[in-house]
């Protein structure tokens, strides 16, 4: 029981940060082609949700050989995946305009990374709690 929960927790701490970074890179790249627009945004947690589960998994499973073996993901998590990043990113571009008028695209990029890993993590729990 012990080896599952630290799989869970190191499994949202890996996705949480990683998602972060990607969403803070994805929006400085994206700057000055969609300055501080929800595109951007979804662009930005699309990119992190993807990218953070793909490390989680080759970090987790493959690197600590602990957790789930997820090599065929099925289609519900791939749902869960773009409703998680749709939803991260909207709400992480308004909180970015209650931040800062306008918001920098690093900002929304970073919350939308944020936020769309955390509702991918809890989806993901959801889900394998559930299985």
């Amino acid at each position: 029981m012990a080896a599952r929960g630290g799989a869970i927790s190191t499994s949202i701490i890996v996705l949480v940060l990683i998602g972060t970074a990607i969403g803070a890179i994805v929006g400085l790249v994206l700057d000055g082609v969609l300055p501080g627009t929800r595109s951007l945004a979804i662009i930005a947690g699309l990119a992190a949700t993807v990218l953070a589960s793909i490390a989680r998994y080759k970090l987790v499973f493959l690197g600590a050989g602990v957790g789930r073996d997820e090599r065929k993901v099925p289609g519900v998590l791939l749902v869960n995946a773009a409703i998680a990043s749709i939803a991260g990113s909207l709400a992480a571009h308004d909180l970015a305009d209650l931040i800062a008028q306008p918001p920098s695209s690093v900002i929304i990029g970073t919350f939308a990374g944020l936020l769309s890993a955390v509702l991918m993590a809890l989806l993901m729990i959801t889900f394998h709690k559930n299985s």
